[in-house]
């Protein structure tokens, strides 16, 4: 879970309503993934609750960490295999999942005069899920109030953001960046964070994708091939070695989401031919990553091409 750390100004927002006695039934929590978003909607539903039942923070948040209250409810994507949680989870959240929700809404609270329903991400709603929700949203149950978190906002149905209060959560600095990494990761070196730091870009989340996988090395090699250009061929011949065994699997997926993002920041640096070369390698590295992991192509191999368009970006210098 994300710390909640940052966004104040949207943070309070919530709070303020609720102090006001105005709080608006449905809110759209968006931004990048990873920012905390999620963590903030759970931990906001249960100050809504605690609230409202008159203020038992403790009981409150122990029903909801045992999945017991019953004015609470969250919507996700599902595991595919329910015995098997580990073997990944459904593409989407289904339209029987938001049906599911009838009863508990055509009922009043149990607990005091307020549910609280956060459905992580709405982005993964299928399309009928999608119409069935509007319905609620249109027309909420008295006391129900929604936390809809949201990646992409642009990509839902325009009759669900019309229906919510925006709340909208922008990257995080570089010392709210640096507070949450150091407590997740203590035993980072400052090489390594300040990697995680760059590799993040503003997103603890996608920092801690990264997390014990050496990315500062990584990071390092990629940067001495950007600037020399690499014509012996050695860092790249260092990178595939590294890369390539299967027990390292985990640092070449990283390598392979790090490259074209790695390429991007460059780019933005860069003007005329050197950006045109730029912006070639980085459509180039991510047609690459993605293929790569699809079609399971050689690790050596790929890794030596990704160190390639890399080293276009010393000819922009």
């Amino acid at each position: 879970m994300t710390s909640l750390v940052g966004n104040d100004v949207a943070r309070a927002a919530i709070e303020a309503a609720d102090a006001s006695g105005n709080l608006h039934h449905a809110w759209l929590i968006t931004g990048a993934e990873g920012l905390g978003k999620a963590s903030f909607a759970k931990y906001a539903a249960e100050r809504l609750l605690a609230r409202a039942s008159g203020g038992h923070a403790g009981r409150t948040a122990a029903m909801i960490a045992a999945g017991a209250h019953p004015d609470f409810r969250v919507l996700d994507r599902l595991p595919v295999d329910a015995d098997k949680p580990d073997k990944g989870t459904a593409r989407s959240i289904r339209i029987d999942q938001v049906r599911a929700l009838g009863p508990m809404l055509g009922v009043k609270p149990s607990m005091s005069d307020r549910r609280v329903i956060v459905i992580d991400a709405i982005d993964d709603l299928e399309r009928p899920a999608a119409n069935a929700l509007l319905k609620s949203l249109e027309e909420p149950p008295a006391g129900t109030i929604f936390l809809l978190v949201s990646h992409a906002p642009g990509r839902l149905l325009p009759t669900i953001r019309s229906r919510c209060r925006l709340l909208r959560f922008d990257v995080l600095d570089e010392g709210n960046m640096r507070t949450i990494l150091r407590d997740a990761v203590p035993q980072a070196t400052e090489a390594e964070l300040a990697a995680l730091i760059r590799a993040g870009a503003g997103s603890p989340g996608r920092a801690l994708r990264f997390a014990g996988l050496d990315l500062a090395t990584i990071e390092t090699a990629l940067e001495t091939i950007a600037r020399d250009g690499d014509a012996d061929t050695q860092q790249r011949g260092k990178l595939s070695k590294a890369l390539s065994p299967k027990a390292a699997q985990p640092r070449y997926e990283a390598f392979l989401e790090r490259v074209p993002a790695f390429i991007a920041e460059r780019a933005r640096t860069l003007t005329g031919e050197g950006l045109r070369e730029a912006l070639d390698a980085y459509a180039a590295a991510a047609d690459l990553a993605r293929a790569s992991l699809a079609q399971s192509l050689d690790a050596a191999t790929t890794t030596f091409e990704m160190g390639g368009y890399v080293a276009r970006l010393a000819r922009g210098r």
